[in-house]
């Protein structure tokens, strides 16, 4: 911070630094508005355990689960179904429903390939949100 009390005569060539810090600072400010902030990944929901020593759950036939056995057969709400005629079906489902959720159940011993086929046919069948099944889930704990 020094500066020039004389009279120098010249003509002087010094870099006046405030206008590019001004246009970094903005530019700073843009690229952080600009950058992802939420991560991307593949959504799944997992069932929550109902508290212990709470009554069970009423029936409700809204909900929809895909079951994948060792076979490698699927059954949707203990319905039979076929892999190829699964799209179709859960498009019949929820043509006139407004929660479009399903949960998928496999096999402990499943190829987990499978399991994500399953996921990419929900999808393809526009289905919002899809949920995987545990056993530990579905025993309660």
């Amino acid at each position: 911070m020094a500066f020039n009390v004389g009279g120098g005569g010249g003509v002087q060539s010094n870099i006046n630094m405030t206008p590019m810090i001004d246009i970094l600072l903005v530019l700073l400010i843009i690229f952080m508005a600009i950058s992802p902030v939420h991560p991307k990944g593949l959504e799944a929901l997992a069932p929550q355990p109902p508290p212990p020593n709470s009554p069970p759950p009423p029936e409700n036939d809204t909900t929809v689960v895909i079951s994948i056995d060792k076979q490698h057969n699927v059954k949707i709400n203990q319905e039979a179904s076929s892999w190829d005629g699964l799209e179709e079906r859960l498009v019949a489902i929820f043509k006139l429903r407004n929660q479009r959720v399903v949960f998928i159940k496999g096999d402990p011993d499943l190829d987990y390939s499978y399991i994500a086929q399953a996921i990419d046919i929900a999808h393809g069948a526009n289905i919002d949100k899809v949920g995987l099944m545990t056993p530990k889930v579905e025993a309660g704990q």
